[in-house]
C-alpha cells in the first residue's frame, strides 16, 4: 500500500494517508477537535477542502456543494477525496468556520 504525505497550509500540519483512504478520515486522525464529519457520504458539504496542489481522485459529490467549475478550481469533499500522490491543500467554507473560527 502506497501512502502519501497529505499537507494543510492553513493548519500547519501534516498526515500519511493511502490511496484508499479519504482525506477526511487522515484528518480525524490528526485528533483536532472541530474538523466537522458530517454525513461522510458527500452529501452535506461540511468537509470541503482546496487541494492547491498534488493528484487526487474523488467519488461522486452532491452539485448542491462543489460546483464543476469549482471542482476544476481544486475544490472537493474530503470524504469523497483520495490521494494519489503527496497533496497540499487549504481548509474553506464550513471547515475552515469550525477550525478557525471563520469563513471565506
Amino acid at each position: 500500500m502506497t501512502m502519501f504525505e497529505i499537507h494543510i497550509d492553513s493548519l500547519q500540519q501534516s498526515f500519511s494517508a493511502s490511496s484508499e483512504q479519504t482525506l477526511l478520515s487522515g484528518m480525524e486522525s490528526l485528533g483536532k477537535r472541530g474538523i466537522p464529519v458530517g454525513c461522510r457520504g458527500g452529501g452535506c458539504g461540511v468537509c470541503k477542502v482546496r487541494i492547491d496542489k498534488g493528484r487526487y481522485r474523488c467519488k461522486k459529490m452532491s452539485r448542491a456543494h462543489v460546483s464543476a467549475e469549482e471542482e476544476s478550481q481544486g475544490y472537493v469533499l474530503a470524504c469523497r477525496c483520495m490521494a494519489l500522490s503527496d497533496i497540499q491543500l487549504t481548509v474553506v467554507g464550513q471547515m475552515k468556520k469550525a477550525v478557525f473560527g471563520t469563513q471565506d
